[in-house]
């Protein structure tokens, strides 16, 4: 278990503005006080089938941005997105361009893990690396029960179109050690963006994606050598703890795993997200 330091929180904004001609919505703090100006901002990548909602505990803590990638979220969902592992990568650096952040410190979850094909495009921009139950980019990963059926044409749009409240509850009962579903303000989350665009977006992403695609993906993460953490929630249903030891040996980094939480662990073990601001915000 971790201590929890007492410091002023800092105040979370939200913003819109546009990437391209894609509406884009994000969040920013600034860093803690006493953080060194030369720090680079955090950079938090949420998952499917959230937003950028995954990260307010995390930003008032460590400071940093956290967008809703496309189709997700308040951001823009238009037909046209292929929603690919490389499209969301190049979203990324123009995010980052068009915002004028020249170097980040990334923390990827789930999903979040397209920002490592950002990191291994142009890894001279990201100073720190945080990976927390991502979606794996190494070899041997098969896809859990979900999403077999989201990546099978009708069952996945089936799937889709029976995701209700009570669906929600019923099957994130296994996603976290907590007793039952997610907590409610979750899933109110969840379901206040989840229309045909994210559907749309989810669908074509895993479609994308096979095993071949994942690992394909990280080929090049053995050659990033910036300061690296892991965290993950062992109880994960839906990614093995052993990618876990997987990723961190092939990012050459610390790792640090929570046996008393699920995939979304910080709801399990809030403690554990000082750990996350402390190497985040360290000089």
């Amino acid at each position: 278990m971790f201590t929890l330091y007492p410091r002023p929180v800092p105040q979370v904004s939200d913003h819109t503005g546009e990437v391209g001609k894609l509406p884009v919505f994000w969040r920013s703090a600034e860093a803690p006080e006493g953080t060194p100006a030369d720090v680079a901002p955090a950079l938090y990548l949420h998952g499917v089938p959230t937003s950028s909602d995954d990260w307010l505990g995390f930003l008032e803590r460590s400071g940093g941005i956290a967008p809703d990638l496309p189709g997700f979220g308040r951001s823009g969902k238009p037909g046209y997105l292929k929603h690919t592992i490389e499209e969301y990568a190049d979203f990324i650096e123009r995010f980052l361009d068009e915002l004028e952040v020249q170097r980040v410190r990334m923390v990827v979850h789930d999903w979040g893990a397209v920002g490592l094909a950002f990191a291994q495009r142009r890894p001279e921009r990201v100073e720190r690396l945080v990976v927390m139950n991502a979606v794996t980019f190494l070899p041997g990963y098969r896809w859990h029960r979900t999403a077999r059926i989201w990546r099978t044409p009708l069952l996945g749009e089936l799937a889709m179109g029976m995701t209700t409240r009570r669906t929600l509850r019923l099957t994130t009962r296994e996603s976290n050690v907590t007793p039952g579903p997610m907590p409610e303000a979750w899933i109110e989350a969840v379901l206040a963006h989840f229309d045909q665009g994210t559907q749309r977006a989810i669908l074509r992403l895993y479609r994308s994606s096979p095993s071949s695609v994942l690992a394909a993906a990280g080929e090049r993460l053995g050659a990033l050598n910036m300061p690296a953490l892991v965290v993950w929630g062992e109880r994960d249903p839906y990614i093995p703890a052993r990618f876990a030891q997987a990723y961190a040996d092939v990012l050459h980094a610390e790792l640090l795993s929570l046996p008393d939480a699920g995939h979304w662990w910080w709801y399990d073990r809030p403690d554990a997200i000082e750990r996350v601001v402390e190497f985040l915000t360290a000089p």
